[in-house]
């Protein structure tokens, strides 16, 4: 198995994670879903916080995250360069 597929694999996974993560965060934090949850953001936030540091959050705070959005760009970018690999 070329390990270009192997790596483009694994940013396809971690991109649906940070998908799900944001899916999870509509619903409120409960008993499993809060279990899920935290488990997803340990795995995702190390790296979504790069751009929540560059990227300040729309109205203070309180409006909508777009950092997720961008982070999965920028994954794609790579998974695109990988697969040549």
């Amino acid at each position: 198995m070329r390990i270009g597929f192997v790596l483009y694999r694994l940013i396809h996974f971690y991109e649906m994670l940070i998908f799900i993560e944001c899916i999870l965060s509509w619903i409120p934090m409960s008993g499993v879903v809060y279990d899920i949850r935290s488990a997803i953001r340990r795995l995702t936030d190390p790296f979504v916080d790069i751009f929540r540091r560059l990227i300040p959050s729309a109205a203070g705070g309180m409006g909508v995250d777009f950092t997720p959005m961008i982070a999965v760009f920028v994954l794609d970018i790579v998974k695109r360069f990988v697969i040549y690999l």
